[in-house]
């Protein structure tokens, strides 16, 4: 049985590294939206090989510093929020998640009091 089966249901890229950088998973969304740079064939590669340098830096102060990052995107028309994430498997740092939710247009913003 797959543990990550739900994650291929969810309408979010969804990408896993280790604590190398390693990807160990992508969900279905997240080969999608990374086909033009392998898809599928990324998973086992590390991410650091697929961006610029100040994005590696940045990946290695997450890893580093334990704190999440959260930034919008808008590409091909499209506003993005992206996740990253440090993760963790008994205690110790496991690597890095990093979720890629679309944004709807127009998407309601509430101030909860």
């Amino acid at each position: 049985m797959n543990p990550f089966a739900w994650a291929d249901s969810v309408d979010v890229a969804m990408t896993v590294c280790d604590r190398d950088g390693i990807i160990l998973y992508m969900n279905e969304k997240a080969m999608a939206t990374f086909a033009a740079d392998g898809g599928r064939a990324l998973i086992g590669k590390n991410l650091m090989d697929c961006h610029p340098e100040s994005a590696r830096r940045k990946i290695g102060r997450i890893m580093e510093s334990r704190q999440a990052n959260s930034y919008t995107i808008e590409k091909q028309g499209l506003k993005k929020l992206i996740h990253q994430a440090p993760w963790y498997e008994n205690g110790e740092l496991g690597g890095l998640v990093e979720l890629s939710i679309v944004l709807p247009a127009g998407m309601p913003h509430f101030i909860r009091r």
